[in-house]
């Protein structure tokens, strides 16, 4: 639950963010300690600076991380969609 009301925060704060154009949390139906983090932004430099950010460098290093149990991250870009 700290890590939910801490995403919670970190949620608001990153939607404010230039070039966010989303941030989710989604949580495990079959395993509720499971969270999944869905964020997108319109450029890389939008990302780099959110990872840069006095709220996240609080937030999620200083404060969520140090609480979960494995963190997996999974940087991915849109794949154009080919002719039909």
């Amino acid at each position: 639950e700290e890590v939910l009301t801490l995403l919670d925060a970190m949620s608001r704060a990153s939607r404010q963010e230039p070039g966010c154009r989303r941030y989710r949390v989604h949580q495990g139906t079959e395993d509720p300690r499971a969270i999944v983090l869905y964020e997108e932004y319109g450029a890389e430099a939008d990302f780099t600076a959110h990872c840069a950010s006095a709220h996240f460098q609080d937030l999620v290093i200083g404060r969520i991380v140090p609480l979960l149990e494995q963190r997996d991250v999974l940087r991915c870009t849109p794949r154009a969609e080919a002719a039909a």
